[in-house]
């Protein structure tokens, strides 16, 4: 090769920019770093400083590029999904992301070792065009799970509810015997019989690329969306790589917060803690937060809540009443080891799939209750599929709409002591067991991340490791 030391891989990870989305990639570079590899991640200037700290213990290069300025639609000095005020404001955010091409080709040219990857969000397709031009792969990354991927493609292309007026009237899916969806299922305006609009048009463009990529890298592990999984790479591909739950690479804390001595407090009592929290993105309104607080209240069981930063005004009266058995935390919570704490027993989650992952691999039962994107459809793999859960279920029977105090009750008191709970919370621990099994030597998380890296290394003439 020319040179005493062999060459290196060198993976380019650009996340799209959404924290959902950022959080696995980064546990991904951290993998990749412990397998020799190096790795740059791109992003942009006010995302960058939570991602450098979140890296600071490794070599892992960090690259803030441009965000676009001026975009129409996106509000000046965002460059998070998470701070846009409006759902209407995703796609011109979306696009305007396409206008970084120039500078991340840029700093690729520029990287050292030579580029020998791309790894990018599925929702920054123009990274296929960059790969193209370096002549290196490019391989896509779901934030998704195989079941919901593979729902939306069949729904996509074979229509099965073509024929449903209702919302609401379920409908068999092509080649799934015994799973029954409906339209509230799937997010508008995907749920159409003919889809149209700007975000459709956005999500066709990202798709078309991702089918020309070289390979879809998922954050699940095969066992447990076995046959979703196979179905994709048989009808729909481009191949998947199961590499998850991606948590397990998460680093330990580096200080104990002060809310986990609430759970300390509550294990030594033996009263078991139900974990609430619905993530950085879902929008949950006053509404249905005032009738989470009543179902949590009259459940009776101790809880730690965690909600985003800002105040709601009738939850300080609502603190003061169940200071006994709940605490309500404003801001981060370090939820991969909040789950693995020996007395979190349940976990009322909006069924993001990070959120899915990090329970089954913490080995706690999940109450679902979903409010956007692909969410619906993790609720009923989590409940109906997979067993490992149960389902709060809004008024009126649809699966979309307002969940009543008395069903939030009703539910966690099912979760936490019912025997559906305790059903749940076996299947859990088993499902937590393959979970764990998966990304140990041998495991079939592993072996699918070292396949990659191989067919990379051979690609480069990189001779794979011993």
């Amino acid at each position: 090769m020319g040179s005493n030391s062999p060459p290196t891989l060198h993976f380019a990870i650009f996340p799209f920019l959404s924290q959902g989305h950022i959080i696995p990639l980064l546990h991904l570079s951290r993998l990749l770093h412990l397998r020799s590899a190096a790795v740059t991640i791109f992003t942009t200037a006010s995302n960058s400083p939570p991602i450098r700290a979140a890296l600071s213990d490794t070599k892992i290069s960090v690259v803030d590029l441009p965000f676009p300025q001026n975009t129409p639609g996106v509000p000046p000095g965002v460059e998070n999904t998470q701070n846009l005020l409006y759902e209407s404001s995703f796609v011109p955010f979306a696009n305007s992301t396409k206008l970084m091409q120039k500078s991340f080709e840029s700093a690729l040219e520029n990287l050292h070792p030579p580029l020998s990857c791309i790894i990018s969000d599925s929702f920054l397709g123009f990274t296929l065009q960059s790969a193209n031009k370096f002549s290196v792969p490019r391989f896509g990354f779901f934030g998704m799970g195989a079941f919901s991927s593979t729902m939306y493609e069949t729904l996509g292309r074979e229509k099965p509810h073509s024929a449903s007026a209702d919302l609401d009237e379920a409908f068999p899916m092509p080649g799934f015997p015994g799973i029954m969806l409906t339209r509230n299922d799937f997010d508008p305006p995907f749920n159409a019989a003919a889809p149209e609009g700007p975000y459709v048009d956005f999500m066709k463009e990202q798709m078309a690329a991702l089918a020309k990529s070289d390979g879809l890298i998922v954050n699940t592990f095969y066992e447990m969306e076995r046959s979703y999984v196979d179905c994709w790479d048989q009808k729909i591909g481009p191949k998947m790589y199961c590499i998850g739950p991606l948590c397990s690479a998460a680093p330990p804390p580096r200080t104990a917060a002060a809310h986990f001595r609430f759970l300390d407090e509550k294990l030594a009592e033996g009263k078991p803690v139900l974990y609430v929290a619905f993530g950085t993105q879902a929008e949950v309104s006053p509404e249905q937060l005032r009738e989470i607080a009543i179902g949590l209240e009259r459940s009776e069981v101790s809880f730690l809540w965690v909600l985003k930063a800002e105040t709601v005004e009738f939850l300080t009266d609502f603190e003061i009443r169940v200071r006994e058995r709940g605490i309500v935390v404003r801001g981060w919570v370090d939820q991969v080891e909040a789950l693995k704490h020996e007395g979190v027993r349940g976990f009322l989650s909006h069924c993001g799939w990070n959120s899915v992952l990090e329970g089954i691999a913490g080995g706690v039962p999940i109450l679902a209750m979903p409010f956007m994107a692909e969410q619906h459809l993790n609720a009923r793999l989590v409940a109906e599929e997979l067993g490992v859960g149960i389902r709060a279920m809004p008024r009126g029977g649809s699966v979309r709409g307002l969940v009543a105090a008395e069903e939030v009750e009703r539910a966690v008191r099912e979760l936490m002591g019912g025997e559906r709970g305790a059903e749940a919370r076996r299947r859990m621990l088993e499902l937590g067991e393959a979970a764990r099994g998966a990304v140990v030597e041998g495991g079939s998380s592993v072996r699918a991340l070292d396949l990659l890296i191989d067919e990379m290394r051979l690609r480069t003439d990189i001779l794979p490791r011993v």
